[in-house]
């Protein structure tokens, strides 16, 4: 059975991938402050000052899926010897990057090829680790860019409920036009593409695009928030994408989405 490791398992992100893949995979996870991970006997404590080469030796993964967050620099080192192992023991790495390597083109939306280049620290940080995957000695590797996530368990519609509790603005980009995904139609592409051995840059997002303005009213509606306060942020006259869209590696028919899909399924 193929043995899959998830370095980043405990977000929300990696709990939908675990949950995916976990029937069909021999599959392990790592966890950093959540402890109620702690009796899974399928999760690893792994902290970015650790060398990653000792979990890795001790259950020599087939594939290694990785969502880490923390220090860049330290990501960065994590990456290096992430890599240099894959690389010797011809594993396959696939990084879980996201639109921000594009977020300094703005008059359209980003396809796979597509040349990136960011103006943020996040988005510079993901163009550098994907730089890494590109030379890497063997194309073992899959570059996974998603748009932003939107779904009842993530970040960002938490942060929408805790801005009204606390009753502070929910900032809105009026010109902005983005795509969205989910935590979990996010897992069931990673998994078509294990199962079908894919390698490359994917992207992953619905297939219909929305204004950031619209998308959270219709996210206040569905949650059925009231007293809501916003905060508008114009960083341009013009419209201003941020969407990953696909003209190479797309998916098959029953994994295409579109954003109402997920807007509905939010509570």
């Amino acid at each position: 059975m193929i043995k899959v490791l998830i370095f980043g398992g405990s977000s929300s992100v990696g709990s939908a991938i675990f949950k995916e893949l976990n029937p069909f995979y021999d599959l392990y996870a790592t966890y950093y402050t959540q402890t109620k991970f702690r009796s899974n006997k399928r999760y690893k404590y792994y902290d970015l000052e650790t060398d990653p080469t000792l979990i890795l030796a001790e259950l020599n993964p087939d594939i290694i899926i990785s969502g880490l967050k923390g220090n860049f620099n330290l990501q960065v080192k994590y990456y290096d010897k992430t890599i240099k192992y894959c690389e010797r023991f011809k594993s396959k790495l696939m990084f879980i990057s996201s639109s921000s390597v594009f977020d300094s083109f703005i008059n359209y939306p980003s396809y796979e090829e597509d040349k990136t280049f960011s103006q943020s620290i996040y988005g510079r940080f993901n163009i550098h680790i994907e730089n890494k995957l590109f030379r890497m000695k063997n194309s073992n590797w899959t570059i996974n860019r998603s748009a932003m996530i939107f779904s009842s368990k993530s970040k960002r519609i938490n942060q929408i409920k805790e801005s009204v509790i606390k009753l502070n603005p929910i900032e809105i980009f009026p010109n902005l036009i983005i795509n969205i995904n989910s935590e979990n139609l996010f897992a069931k592409q990673l998994h078509y593409m294990i199962s079908r051995s894919l390698c490359g840059i994917f992207h992953h997002g619905s297939n219909d695009l929305i204004n950031h303005e619209e998308l959270i009213k219709n996210i206040v509606k569905k949650l059925k928030l009231k007293e809501v306060n916003y905060k508008y942020v114009y960083t341009t006259n013009n419209n201003r994408y941020l969407s990953l869209l696909s003209n190479k590696n797309s998916f098959p028919k029953h994994l295409n989405f579109k954003f109402d899909s997920i807007l509905e399924k939010i509570k």
